[in-house]
């Protein structure tokens, strides 16, 4: 077949997004070449991809975007100018794909499989009619293994052997298939039922196998690259990464099955009147007066196993429902993992040091200022979290807000000797906000927070925290992706912040890490994973920051790294090292060392308006009957509550589709691809200083 070549989209990061490139598909050796432009095509590539072996996906986000993922791990996310390229390049690259995958596996012919029987369930000598109630489940199946004879030394595996071994993991997958169909044949009752638990726990735990074998396959898969082009550097860990293989049809109960959004829906309960008819509020912003907010003595720290212990039997049941890599966005779980408090709550959460935040704006130099807010991003994740516990916040009903406010002493912010910021003037303090009259002579800073549910399908949620005095602020928009992982569930954040500094006229742009939830059927832990980065286009600081998963062989907990650099000269002017929920250890250019203990920084705690001046949609009041109930350790109420928001959520959905009314927000504006708050700092603040100029 001809070489095709032509320019495609292809995307880097957040910060640096979509950018066009020169790509050519040799098909003669497999390879997906691309260059910064068709004029160097004669130059060497900018990046190269093996095409044998490789998953080419059309993406699900557009007509125009798809994936090319390498046998190697590595990922091109590439987008054309409309669908009918997406098709011709699509169409080709799997073409290209299959001849020089199936070249490879012509010339290495697959090993042996391993031979699996499943005894029969209707023989009388079957083991399973016959176990006695203290025999171990596994015992119910036999697995026969090839032994090698004595002497013999296993042979190291060679590169094109992985076609082999993606053929025995396709064996392994048909096998763990009919295990599932065998347990769930059984009787619901007798001395060996589908529902035992040590069944449930097999299917479960099974799962989990599967999972291992991938991310083995995987690490397989790298060594074979690193073979390709050279040793692993020195100190560098193998991770447990997301399977690159699809496990499709898992755990289908015998025909195709589709999964109900609610796998545990409890049975029919009486709803309150209040509660069944939708809500007829008005959608316009409401101005919260921080006077009105008091100081929260709400301390619900997630530490007590006894409702998941308890529960352990549900959980296995719909571990064993859920398939690897499900989306678990439109999945209901159980109500015993939650949390007491809303999604929208946590991300304030995440602002309980306001005078690290406040302190931003008082650094110097450019550098100085990035840096401090590397320190301040770095220690937002520890008190985000309430105990050691991975639970589940709220999912946030579409409409749903949180409003909360923090006062800080002017005493207890970090300034410099050599701060230069002048002081408000008098016309300023009257027209940047009625809020901020006569704060001239308060002894504190306020730092006032909004966060909404402005989407539903995706789960999207926005916030905004500002604080006038210093003029500062950061708005970001959040779309939270879970998916399901074995034993583990990771939670993408995808989106954005930015925070404005109005007196230096900077903007920081931030992304967010991922989550995962841990060990769910023992003591399920929390750890977050991933590259984030921190970019000022202005004065050209940015940071990059790696919250490093537990590696598969030793390592620490919760690690971090990261570096502060001019991007201009490429100097790192600070490098970070410690663990987020720990200690931070931050050294400067100057040499100079400053060690941060989380566990000892004092949390500032949030004002937040009483229930009864609540508004109706605003977290607290809303999910509060849900939250009662779980401090009672009430489970069933609690769930009925939590159906009873969940039925009307879907009601008024259903409602706004037969009349064709758009969902209107009430304090975020759509802005391309994002949100943003609907009276933010910079335009009060230019509103203000154009009229000073009208009237000067």
């Amino acid at each position: 077949m001809e070489n095709i070549y032509g320019y495609l989209m292809k995307y880097t990061n957040l910060v640096t997004g979509w950018q066009y490139r020169f790509f050519v598909l040799n098909n003669d050796a497999g390879l997906l070449e691309y260059f910064v432009n068709e004029q160097s095509r004669h130059l060497k590539p900018r990046g190269t991809l093996q095409l044998a072996g490789a998953v080419i996906s059309p993406s699900d986000e557009d007509s125009h975007t798809f994936t090319v993922n390498a046998a190697s791990g590595e990922q091109y996310k590439l987008r054309a100018t409309d669908a009918k390229e997406r098709q011709h390049w699509v169409s080709r690259l799997q073409i290209c794909t299959q001849h020089h995958t199936e070249a490879i596996g012509k010339n290495n012919p697959p090993l042996k499989s391993r031979s699996f029987s499943l005894a029969s369930q209707g023989s009388a000598n079957s083991p399973g009619v016959q176990r006695r109630p203290s025999q171990n489940a596994v015992s119910f199946f036999s697995v026969g293994h090839h032994r090698l004879p004595a002497g013999k030394r296993v042979p190291i595996m060679q590169p094109d052997h992985l076609v082999d071994v993606r053929e025995m993991m396709s064996q392994a997958e048909g096998q763990q298939r009919d295990l599932i169909r065998s347990i769930e044949c059984l009787p619901v009752s007798g001395h060996l039922t589908s529902l035992d638990q040590d069944l449930l726990m097999l299917k479960a735990t099974s799962m989990a196998t599967m999972n291992c074998l991938n991310d083995c396959f995987h690490i397989l898969q790298l060594q074979h690259a690193s073979q390709q082009k050279g040793s692993l550097p020195a100190g560098t860990t193998i991770s447990w990464l997301e399977p690159k293989i699809s496990l499709a049809n898992h755990f289908k109960n015998g025909a195709a099955q589709n999964f109900p959004a609610e796998i545990n829906k409890p049975a029919s309960v009486r709803e309150e009147q209040s509660i069944a008819e939708p809500c007829q509020l008005t959608r316009e912003p409401e101005e919260i007066n921080p006077d009105e907010e008091l100081e929260d003595i709400c301390d619900d720290k997630e530490d007590d196993l006894g409702a998941v212990e308890e529960q352990r039997s549900v959980i296995l049941h719909l571990l064993s429902q859920l398939k690897l890599g499900m989306d678990l966005t439109r999945v209901v779980l159980p109500t015993f993992i939650l949390e007491k408090r809303s999604l929208l709550e946590m991300y304030a959460d995440f602002m309980s040091h306001p005078d690290l935040f406040i302190a931003i704006t008082n650094g110097t130099t450019p550098e100085e200022r990035m840096i401090r807010f590397v320190e301040y991003y770095l220690t937002s994740f520890h008190e985000g979290r309430k105990g050691a516990i991975a639970k589940k916040p709220y999912n946030p009903i579409i409409g749903e807000t949180f409003h909360c406010s923090w006062r800080m002493p002017k005493s207890d912010v970090a300034a410099d000797a050599g701060s230069n910021f002048p002081a408000h003037s008098p016309s300023e303090q009257v027209n940047l906000s009625k809020d901020v009259e006569g704060q001239a002579e308060l002894d504190y800073y306020t730092v006032k927070f909004v966060a909404e549910q402005v989407s539903h399908h995706p789960p999207v949620s926005g916030f905004y925290a500002e604080c006038v005095e210093r003029k500062m602020c950061v708005n970001a928009h959040v779309w939270t992706k879970s998916k399901f992982l074995g034993m583990s569930i990771g939670v993408t954040m995808v989106g954005e912040g930015i925070l404005s500094l109005l007196e230096h006229g900077e903007e920081y742009t931030f992304s967010l890490p991922c989550a995962y939830a841990r060990s769910i059927l023992t003591v399920p832990w929390v750890e977050l994973g991933g590259k984030v980065s921190i970019n000022c286009a202005k004065t050209g600081y940015s940071a990059s920051i790696n919250f490093h998963t537990k590696p598969f062989y030793g390592g620490k907990l919760h690690r971090v790294t990261g570096e502060v650099k001019q991007n201009a000269t490429n100097t790192v002017v600070c490098r970070v090292q410690g663990e987020w929920n720990s200690v931070l250890e931050f050294t400067y250019s100057n040499g100079e060392t400053k060690y941060v203990d989380l566990t000892k920084l004092t949390v500032t705690r949030k004002r937040v308006r009483p229930l009864e001046k609540q508004g109706p949609f605003e977290s607290r009041r809303l999910w509060q009957h849900v939250t009662e109930s779980l401090r009672d350790g009430d489970i069933d109420k609690a769930t009925e509550h939590k159906r009873a928001l969940e039925e009307r959520q879907r009601n008024e959905e259903r409602l706004r589709a037969e009349t064709e009314t758009p969902w209107c927000t009430k304090y975020f504006l759509k802005d391309g691809d994002g949100w943003v708050y609907h009276k933010p700092l910079w335009k009060t603040v230019s509103a203000a200083q154009t009229q000073q100029t009208d009237t000067n």
